[in-house]
């Protein structure tokens, strides 16, 4: 397998970003960086914390922080809001010094088990105006907040729906170039396996999470990490990363990797 384990025990902001420097509302003062994952960025104040350049200005998403900063050569002031790891698995992986997390401006990316639509909120940051969220849930309650969500964030499309049948979805969908899977089920493999035959593109990147326990509570979760990918490999999933997300989530894995790369190339 060609991945590299991780453990989330430290945060590598590296040092080759842009400073934005500002104030946040209220006085305090506050520097922005840029994070080497674009789209991501670092508020560096009393305490530092994750952050996405919000797309909607004034709207929070889950009752999150938001950050105003005002530059001198700016009217209007550039706002960011905190992307909580405890609450978004994507965030925890980026905390523990993940290589990539395969997310760019202008990609359509397919986000299978969307919940209320916390990180699909911070997704759309980063993809932008110019991409697009597929956000699958099964939940009409979520699917609820899910519609709430994108009446404002319209770069979102969400499909309440069973990610188990992507055929009863795909005419909502083209072909994606990412496939961000956290549906937690103990076929979660197979889900991710048929979405992406049915919608990610050839060379396209995929990141799954993983709960050890949705699988088998009794057995040692590295354990099933190894079986969960194995399945992925066996359907031309090529692993580059995995990385456990102690201390936000217990028994987490992220792998993170490319599709059909040997027909690609």
């Amino acid at each position: 397998m060609e991945n590299k384990i991780k453990s989330n025990k430290s945060f590598d902001f590296q040092n080759k970003r842009k400073n934005l420097k500002g104030k946040i509302q209220g006085g305090s003062k506050i520097i922005v960086e840029k994070h080497h994952h674009p789209g991501v960025f670092i508020a560096r104040g009393k305490e530092d914390a994750l952050c996405t350049k919000n797309l909607i200005p004034g709207v929070s998403v889950y009752g999150e922080k938001r950050i105003s900063i005002f530059k001198e050569d700016q009217k209007e002031p550039e706002e960011y809001r905190i992307w909580n790891p405890f609450r978004s698995k994507l965030a925890a992986a980026i905390l523990g010094g993940v290589d990539d997390i395969y997310l760019r401006s202008g990609m359509k990316v397919l986000y299978l088990g969307a919940a209320s639509g916390t990180t699909v909120s911070h997704i759309a940051d980063i993809v932008g105006e110019d991409g697009i969220v597929y956000a699958v849930e099964f939940s009409h309650r979520s699917g609820r907040d899910l519609l709430t969500l994108a009446k404002k964030r319209t770069n979102i499309v969400p499909i309440i729906e069973d990610a188990r049948h992507p055929q009863k979805y795909r005419m909502f969908l083209s072909m994606v170039d990412v496939i961000f899977s956290d549906v937690a089920q103990p076929d979660q493999a197979r889900i991710v396996i048929i979405n992406a035959q049915h919608f990610l593109r050839t060379g396209g990147y995929f990141i799954v999470t993983i709960k050890a326990s949705c699988i088998d509570s009794t057995a040692e979760p590295n354990l099933i990490f190894a079986k969960e990918i194995q399945k992925l490999q066996k359907e031309f999933f090529r692993p580059f990363e995995q990385i456990t997300l102690e201390p936000y989530e217990r028994d987490h894995a992220i792998v993170l990797g490319r599709y059909r790369i040997q027909k690609f190339a």
